[in-house]
């Protein structure tokens, strides 16, 4: 039987990719769990940026928003929006983690409404720095539950760019080359994007799941890689990292 849930081997999984010394934009959730584990476990250097001014705190415990004064906790800076943002347009910013309500084979992401723009089935909180950190950021991330409604063929909205229709149809908008996104890390599997047609791609499987359970809750076709990796299942001592230094609460790790 597995000692841990779902959420906490997507936080691991997650945190494994964020390199020392790199710069990561991320709010609250999830992504904030990575990236305190990984400063935590491997990356002592991570520097950690949120939306609303907060430069590589010293983060005590869980934000609950990108505007707690705890994002600002033994800052480097409390800086604002505008700063973030711009240090995202300078290319100063190597890692984001992005969420929504769509996302479809080329990493678009839709958190803006469900049906069409005019007359919508359900309208979402909308892009806030999203748009910005897709943008312009190197390599963006996604942590997000794995269905069909989620990973859909046909986005009703993007909010936040990915490889847009494939190829490059991304530096062909104007968007910085060498920009996009990287990893989706869901429930049951790592992807990431094909660099000739910018499709999505199964590289690694999480323990128990298989190619076609992934496929069969996946609404479009996905690539999958010549050599599968196997996703590595949490260490004890990244749990307990976890579970008393960067959540012990149980916001996020609770919610599986």
């Amino acid at each position: 039987m597995n000692d841990y849930n779902v959420m906490e081997l997507m936080i691991c999984a997650a945190s494994r990719l964020l390199g020392n010394g790199r710069t990561v934009a991320v709010g609250t959730g999830a992504p904030c769990a990575a990236a305190m584990l990984a400063q935590k476990m491997h990356a002592p250097d991570l520097v950690i940026l949120f939306e609303a001014g907060g430069v590589s705190p010293i983060l005590p415990e869980m934000p609950i928003s990108v505007g707690d004064s705890r994002t600002f906790h033994r800052a480097i800076m409390a800086a604002g929006m505008g700063e973030i943002m711009e240090t995202c347009c300078r290319g100063m910013v190597d890692y984001t983690f992005l969420g929504g309500a769509q996302i479809d084979r080329y990493g678009n992401i839709n958190s803006t409404v469900i049906g069409p723009w005019e007359a919508p089935k359900v309208r979402l909180p909308g892009s806030g720095g999203a748009n910005d950190f897709a943008s312009f950021c190197w390599k963006t991330m996604v942590i997000t539950p794995q269905d069909r409604r989620r990973f859909t063929d046909t986005i009703d909205f993007i909010t936040s760019p990915g490889f847009l229709s494939g190829g490059r149809s991304r530096e062909e908008a104007g968007l910085p080359p060498g920009t996009g996104p990287w990893r989706v890390i869901t429930n049951m599997a790592i992807m990431d994007f094909d660099e000739e047609s910018r499709r999505m791609r199964v590289i690694s499987l999480h323990p128990g799941c298989t190619v076609e359970e992934v496929q069969a809750n996946c609404g479009f076709e996905f690539l999958v890689a010549g050599r599968l990796e196997d996703t590595p299942p949490p260490t004890p001592r990244e749990l307990d990292m976890l579970r008393t230094a960067v959540d012990p609460r149980r916001y996020i790790i609770g919610r599986a």
